[in-house]
């Protein structure tokens, strides 16, 4: 991740012209001081330190960028917001709804300008479809399901922060259910209640204990009336890193891949029972084309961060808002709510409503 939010603040830089505001690589943080400075020289930041502390007390920083792991969310983030520096944390905000509410409520307390990082917000294939809901060209949405799959935890002698519950929070959920969670609220709207089951099936990593799942299904029920299913594994053999998901409406529906990132799936308009075909988005109407190529040539997964970006430093440069587009702290909240009653039902083996504080 910081690979790819450094990316997008060079390309937006001199693609995205001219950038709402110049972003200017400053300082980052990280625990092993060699690499620490390793990756400073090699991205261009101006300093390295072993400290987040020393990062989110320099006067010269003005926008927080946190990377870090699950665990680091919360402390360094608040502490950022309340030095007076705009906020943008990597997703899920929290380990769970509480501490991603505490995020959220501390630092909207400072004025500053805050964004959870759900990328496929900035998918253009997916603007595409919000776009296309919006206007009504699907009808009434009657269902929505989306599945994400990948294998990374195949090999059980891999273990990393990510199956430790202290630091990761949740496992499959909370590290890819929350991504299509988020486009479920982003394209669909919220969800009422859940019916889930999660799964452990690697229960010891080299020695250790493991404590988060590996794969979780839920059935949703949607405030609108709507009905869905999510699923997500880390333990899909050939599934590399797949988000797909189809919505079905009174008048059409559409699908989408991630595997296929330029491309949706379109059955509406016309006929009464349309046939899908494929809408290749590089047409310069397209959302995010204009940063961009001729039409036909296909973008990749790594400009999804510049649009991300672009759209921060035009909220920070007060060229419109976070929301409704992208996510802000609540919207982190709001999914880390979700994923909690996901939890909460497969542990209890019933239906489980979505409660969401006040702001």
């Amino acid at each position: 991740m910081g690979r790819a939010h450094t990316n997008g603040y060079r390309t937006l830089a001199y693609m995205a012209w001219p950038p709402p505001l110049m972003p200017e690589l400053i300082a980052l943080a990280g625990r092993d001081g060699a690499r620490t400075r390793e990756a400073a020289e090699r991205f261009g930041f101006d300093s390295a330190f072993e400290d987040w502390h020393l990062l989110v007390a320099d006067e010269r920083v003005e926008l927080f960028d946190n990377v870090g792991p699950n665990a680091l969310h919360a402390e360094p983030t608040i502490a950022a917001a309340e030095n007076g520096k705009h906020v943008i944390c990597e997703k899920p905000l929290g380990r769970d709804a509480h501490e991603s509410y505490e995020i959220w409520q501390r630092v909207a307390a400072t004025g500053v300008t805050h964004m959870t990082a759900f990328n496929y917000r900035f998918v253009p294939a997916i603007r595409l479809a919000h776009e296309l809901i919006a206007a009504g060209e699907l009808g009434e949405i009657r269902h929505f399901r989306a599945r994400y799959l990948q294998s990374g935890g195949l090999d059980e002698e891999v273990l990393t922060w990510r199956f430790d519950r202290a630091q990761a929070g949740s496992g499959a959920l909370g590290d890819l259910g929350s991504h299509i969670i988020d486009l479920a609220r982003y394209l669909v709207g919220e969800p009422a209640a859940v019916s889930a089951l999660t799964r452990t099936f690697v229960t010891d990593r080299a020695g250790h204990v493991v404590d988060v799942d590996d794969a979780f299904q839920a059935v949703v029920e949607f405030a609108a009336g709507a009905t869905g299913t999510l699923e997500a594994s880390r333990l899909a053999p050939g599934r590399r890193n797949q988000l797909a998901l189809e919505i079905n409406g009174s008048r059409g529906s559409l699908a989408f891949d991630l595997e296929r990132l330029n491309e949706l799936q379109l059955a509406a308009g016309g006929s009464r029972f349309p046939s899908f075909r494929r809408v290749l988005v590089t047409e310069p109407e397209h959302p995010f084309m204009s940063f961009w190529w001729p039409p036909g040539h296909v973008i990749g997964w790594e400009h999804t961060f510049v649009h991300e970006l672009h759209h921060l430093l035009s909220a920070i440069a007060g060229e419109g808002s976070v929301r409704p587009d992208g996510a802000d702290f609540e919207d982190g909240y709001r999914a880390a709510a979700v994923c909690d009653a996901i939890l909460s039902s497969a542990a209890s083996g019933r239906r489980e409503p979505i409660a969401y504080e006040a702001a």
